[in-house]
This record gives C-alpha cells, structure tokens and sequence, in this order.
C-alpha cells in the first residue's frame, strides 16, 4: 500500500510538472499553425465580428490562430481599439457587440481556429477629467483605477500639473526605469501610462485577462500591445497567473539582441512567458526587397536563432507599417507574393496581413498548405543555399526548399527536388524523398470550375498520381493520371489523391474545395463627379488590381501621393467575357496624365494616357463610359431630359460652339 501511495504521489508530481512547463511556454514548441492578423488600419467594414464569423469555414482552411482588434469600448468612435477605455463592463465596440464578438469566437473554436485578443494595458482612456477611470462590476467585484496608478510622468508631466492644481495624487513612480534589454521604457502621449508596479493595476489586469479566457469570451491568448510600455517581469507575471495558451508582445524594436533579451525578461520560474514580434525579421524582408538586394533575408532576426526561434512571430507586415497617409509607415512597395512565401517557409510562427490575404488568398493557402507538408514548425532548421542580390535559397527542415528574388525562376535547383509552386520571384520545392502527392490548390472556397495541377513528389522515376472526388481513399484502381496533370473541378468536393508506386498508394492527401457563388456580371457605369476608370483584368494576372496614375509636371511621381505599386482597384464581378472587371475612383479631384494598372507581381501594362472614364485592357484604352443615356429602340423609352451634356457625359450649358447631347441625340451648336 505504501508503494502504490508512492507511485500516486510520484505521477501527481510528474502532472503538476507537466502543467507548469504548459503555463510556462510562452508559445508551445514544435507549433506548426499559421496566424492570421484580422484586421488593417480603420478596417471596420471588412471586420466586423459578423463579418469575421461568416468567413469561419474559409479562413480555419488555412490558419490556426487570428489575432482581432481590441473588443472592447473605446473612447473614440470609430477606433481600432488602441485608446482602451473599459475592460470589463462595456464591448459595444467598432466591430460589434458582445453577442456577436462571443457567437465569431465560438464558431472559431468549432472550427479549430483559436483567436487571440488585443490586449491594451499600457495606457487607459479616463471618463470624464484626466485621471478618472471607469467603474466596473464582474462576477460580484468592482474594479477601479485610480489617479495612483497614473505614473508620475505621464505625458511629459502634463498630468502631474493638472492632478496637483487640482487636488489629485499620481503615482510615486515614472514611467521605468532604464531595462537590460535596451531603453526605457516608453510612455504615449494623449491617455495615461499605468504604474503597473501597482497591486491594484496588476488586479484588475490579471481578473480582466482571466476574464477573456474563461468561457464567457473563450480567447485562447494574447496580444500585448506596447511592450516597451511597461516592465517586462509584469509581462511574466500576467501570464504565469493567468496560463494563456498563446502570447506575443509588440516588442517593436529591430535589433534582435533587443528582442532576445525582451524574452529573457519575460521569464519566470527560468522560463519565457511570450513569444515575441520578430520585427528583425520584417525588416530583413523589407530590405531585401524595397532596396532590391535578396542577401538582406540573411540578416539577424529572432528566428535566425535556434535558441529563441519557438518564441519568434514573423510578419512581413501589418496595420502600422502597411502604406496610410501618414509617412510614417515603411511598407514593403513590391513582391508582395515572394515576401510571403520566404515568410511561410521558414521557422517561427508567421502572421500573414489581412490585406495581402484578401489580395492573394489562393496563392498564399497553397504556400501554407506546402508548409505543412514540408513539416515546418516554429522550430525547424533551415540552411542557405544561395545568396545573392537577385536570388535566395533556404532549405526549410531538409524538405522545403524555397527560393526567392528576381532570378528566382532560373535557380537550379537540382534532381533532387520537385517544384510544387511558382509565382512572380517566388518558387516552392519539394525534395524528392517526402514521397508525396501533391496539389497546387488548397482546401477552401472557389469559384467553380476550378483547374488542379496534381504533381507526383517521388525519387521513383515515373511515379504516377490516383484521385477520387468523393473523399474515399483511392486505390491503384482510382482514376490515374501522371504527374504534372491539371484536372478540372466542376463543382464542391473532397478531393483525395495518392501516390502510385508499383502498385502501391501512398502519400495521400486531401483537399475540400467548396463552391464560392460566381461573381455577378457587370459592366462599367458613369460615375459622376469623379475621377474615375476601369480596367479588364487578363486571367493569367494575379489576384490583385493597383492602380499608379501622375502627371507630367511631377516628374513621375504618383500625384495621390504612396508608393509603387500604387492604390488598390475594387473588383466588381465579370465581365460578359469573363474577364473581371475593376474600377478605380480616385481619392482627387485632379485628373492624372498617365495611368498604369499592375497586379503588385510584376505585371502591369504600359504607361497609358489617361483619360477620365477611360475602360481600359492590357492593351489600353478600349472606349470612354460616359453619363450620355442609351437611345432605345422603343420611342417611348427616349429620354426627355433637356439638360445639355459634353460627349465626357457631364453636364454643361452650351455656351460655346460644338457638339452637345440633349434628349439622348447629337447637338451642335455654332
């Protein structure tokens, strides 16, 4: 009995180990998922909560995790959420309601995708005077800040001359002192920095974390925003006690031994508790591209380093370094697609941008579904290849060998691997020995038909492929094709494919391709008042219009002011010949000289001279739409509208000689 008492005691042991080094973590090793940023700047229609939820089947396709805006009320409206002002009580946000962020959050979960919360703690919004915070009841407790828990520099000191003058009290204590892993802490301006040093701040820090991860919210983990706000022992301390399954801090700093150092301060009990922003990493892609010099990929990042890589979250770019109107912002002005795919194939955990997602969604699916089957988690090894300015090669877990740059398309690669994908600057290999089928579409929703090139990844010479179309497994009697195949899918279903080897299948996987509804077929209208054109997209382009326009005594300079590739077209549907159809309405008044439309991919058409109105194809300029009515055959349905018009479609008075459009027919006047 005294053993078996022993041996009980003993495994309670080895359980209660087991789940402090899971609460330790900071993010899990060996984690293969990919993270989704759902949001952009001012983002508000495209992410509501109802907006997110009804996207649950397509985006779990892909991802594991979706970082969301900050849910919660804010002090402005609309707001991203990054001047928090209740915590508890009130989650009437810009994106929707409680009921509704709860309903996306659950559907979420259904479908294997966690979401992470954004978490903005550093500084606090007030009611109604400078250091007045909300009062909140949760779960029969209220919570509280108080003007004590305002650190005593606030806002370059501002706070403390208006707290004295009117009879309030700060905190003791300034914002921080000076870290070991660089700097001081930093303060922002316009609410007020918390002492975080307070018992009461970390309370009501703590219970408000707790709270997003019970079942009332049902978030998995964090966000922190502003890591440099505060200590980073208080990053430790929130997760020890509050055991999120994910956590990242916007540590935003791009020097890696920063950001490694970051992590080390995060530690409690000898362990990280966050993984961390790997800006190192995004600036290393936005060099290698902006300054068209590939060799900058092999510049430090955290995921650079074996020893950090499980805590490194990389992106290539998100809502404050995407192109706004504030200069500020640094974001990557081309190779959208080849930034992404370096970003999917290498350690760490990758956090694709909303925008380059709805832009590229099949080609950035197909690249994380190549992830997976390569086996790269945030823990795999990598070695370079080649470096040079104009290609770069990394072999991901001696499986994935990627390559990336302007040369990309002629790197050889060698017998050893089977190209799987290819796009502008970018290619994906397999090696031979992952014995695998493989399929250049990933799970999801498409228009149909759809077109699916099924390739045999195999070191056994003339390995062929096997399919069903019902999800059963297939057999060396399934419908066989060679390798290199496309076949049409004409409607939604599960695709399963195997190799076939002397008879054998093996190395099956599975694609779900659901049916999206085909797009309504349109045709260019008048838009009045505007600067405005349209243009047929060719179906070999990629999945994204920009539009460059300037004038001629700017010297080539895009007049709206951004960077190359320019400003993003609206689809609007096909057109008769099934071509989609974009539109581009400009944010001026002042019409432009020239006009390129590209696809942010490397293709584009000629400088084309502008003209308002102007329906545009690759080839140029095809017709002007103009506001002048249609003449019917049916004389009933001729208009009467006596107003004058120019043969632009706008109104005018004809005032001076030529030729004019009144009631639907040519006037001239002399």
């Amino acid at each position: 009995m005294k053993k078996l008492l022993i041996f009980l005691l003993a495994m309670l042991l080895c359980m209660s180990t087991s789940q402090e080094t899971m609460a330790a973590e900071g993010w899990p090793a060996n984690y293969d998922g990919v993270m989704l940023q759902g949001f952009y700047w001012d983002s508000f229609t495209d992410t509501r909560w109802a907006t997110l939820e009804s996207q649950a089947d397509e985006l779990a396709a892909s991802f594991s995790l979706i970082w969301i805006p900050q849910s919660a009320k804010a002090k402005s409206s609309p707001s991203m959420g990054y001047d928090p002002l209740y915590w508890f009580s009130d989650y009437n946000s810009s994106f929707g309601n409680k009921s509704q962020l709860v309903s996306m959050i659950k559907t979420f979960k259904s479908k294997g995708l966690g979401t992470i919360a954004d978490i903005v703690v550093n500084h606090r919004g007030n009611v109604s005077n400078w250091v007045d915070f909300p009062r909140e009841t949760y779960n029969g407790v209220t919570y509280q800040l108080q003007s004590t828990d305002i650190v005593s520099d606030d806002d370059g000191g501002a706070t403390l001359t208006w707290a004295t003058k009117n009879g309030y009290s700060l905190s003791a204590n300034a914002e921080g002192n000076s870290e070991t892993y660089g700097g001081s802490c930093e303060g922002w301006d316009g609410m007020r920095d918390l002492d975080h040093s307070s018992k009461n701040v970390q309370d009501n820090v703590k219970a408000y974390l707790k709270m997003l991860l019970s079942d009332e919210f049902g978030y998995v983990g964090f966000r922190y925003d502003m890591a440099k706000g505060f200590p980073a022992k208080y990053f430790a301390e929130y997760n020890y006690t509050t055991n999120p399954a994910y956590s990242v801090g916007e540590f935003w700093d791009g020097n890696a031994a920063y950001c490694k150092k970051w992590l080390n301060a995060t530690k409690q009990d000898g362990r990280i508790q966050s993984a961390v922003f790997d800006f190192p990493f995004r600036y290393t892609v936005r060099d290698a591209i902006n300054k068209s010099n590939w060799t900058n990929l092999g510049n430090s990042s955290v995921m650079s380093d074996a020893n950090y890589r499980q805590y490194a979250v990389t992106f290539v770019e998100n809502h404050d370094t995407e192109k706004r109107s504030n200069a500020a912002q640094d974001p990557i002005k081309k190779d959208t697609l080849a930034a992404n795919a370096f970003l999917l194939a290498m350690p760490g955990t990758p956090c694709v941008f909303l925008k380059h997602w709805q832009a590229y969604k099949s080609e950035i699916a197909a690249m994380i579904a190549a992830r997976k089957i390569a086996g790269v988690t945030n823990t795999s090894n990598f070695t370079n290849q080649r470096s040079t300015s104009s290609c770069y090669v990394n072999l991901v877990n001696d499986k994935l060998l990627v390559v990336v740059g302007s040369l990309a398309g002629s790197y050889p690669a060698g017998s050893d691997y089977t190209e799987i994908l290819s796009g502008y600057h970018y290619r994906y290999y397999l090696t031979k020995s992952a014995e695998t089928a493989w399929a250049d579409k990933a799970s999801g929703q498409y228009i149909m038909p759809l077109k699916v090139k099924l390739t045999a990844v195999s070191a056994t010479s003339g390995a062929q492929l096997v399919y069903t179309l019902d999800g059963t497994t297939p057999t060396a009697s399934s419908t066989k094709v060679n390798s290199g195949t496309t076949i049409d899918i004409t409607g939604a279903c599960t695709l399963t494919i195997g190799l076939l080897k002397n008879g054998t299948v093996s190395g099956i996987i599975t694609r779900v391709f659901t049916e999206k509804e085909a797009d309504p077929v349109v045709s260019p209208t008048y838009v009045d008042g505007k600067v405005f054109a349209y243009f047929e997209k060719p179906s070999n382009w990629g999945s994204n219009i920009n539009v460059w326009v300037w004038q001629k005594n700017k010297g080539g300079e895009d007049y709206l002011g951004v960077s190359w590739p320019g400003v993003n077209a609206t689809r609007l549907g096909v057109t008769q010949n099934g071509n989609e159809l974009w539109q581009w309405i400009s944010s001026s008044t002042v019409v432009p000289d020239y006009i390129i439309f590209n696809d942010g991919s490397g293709n584009q058409t000629a400088d084309l001279t502008f003209t308002n109105g102007g329906y545009y194809t690759k080839d140029g300029l095809q017709s002007v739409v103009s506001g002048i009515q249609d003449v019917y055959g049916d004389r009933s349905q001729i208009s009467t509208d006596n107003r004058y018009y120019n043969l632009n479609g706008q109104q005018v008075e004809p005032t001076r000689p030529g030729i004019y459009i009144r009631n639907g027919k040519k006037y001239i006047k002399k």
